[in-house]
């Protein structure tokens, strides 16, 4: 079962990359993955448009709670037993400021994708390609 669904950039390297790790560490089968970028997506259902999904990593939970940035985060690290990796997170005072460095990168994530290196992925099957979906291959 589910217990979060994340809303992701399929067209972000590294986003696609941060993906890929959480679902092999989700052994229970606790995360679903959605792809903003795949035509036909509709946000519709959501409450939220399509820009606001673009702008920061967004989460909806199995009570149907919208989570954004990095309560997303949190949650999806936590579920998959690598909330250590973003203990700092859980602490009031580094809070706000995490978020405003989160929101910082979520901006400039293609820019940080090339600057670490990361390519965006492509497949394609016959004369159809499809970029950035992680669990294509």
């Amino acid at each position: 079962m589910t217990t979060l669904t994340l809303y992701y950039d399929g067209l972000c390297p590294f986003c696609v990359a941060e993906m890929q790790r959480l679902h092999r560490w989700d052994r229970a089968g606790q995360l679903g993955f959605v792809d903003i970028s795949q035509a036909g997506f509709d946000p519709a259902e959501l409450g939220v448009d399509t820009a606001a999904l673009g702008l920061e990593l967004h989460g909806r939970d199995a009570n149907g709670r919208m989570l954004v940035g990095i309560d997303t985060m949190l949650a999806a690290y936590t579920l998959v037993g690598r909330g250590w990796l973003v203990a700092p997170l859980r602490v009031a005072v580094f809070r706000p400021h995490l978020a405003r460095w989160y929101r910082w990168f979520a901006r400039n994530r293609y820019r940080i994708s090339r600057w670490l290196g990361y390519r965006p992925i492509t497949r394609c099957d016959g004369d159809r390609c499809k970029i950035g979906n992680p669990f294509l291959r």
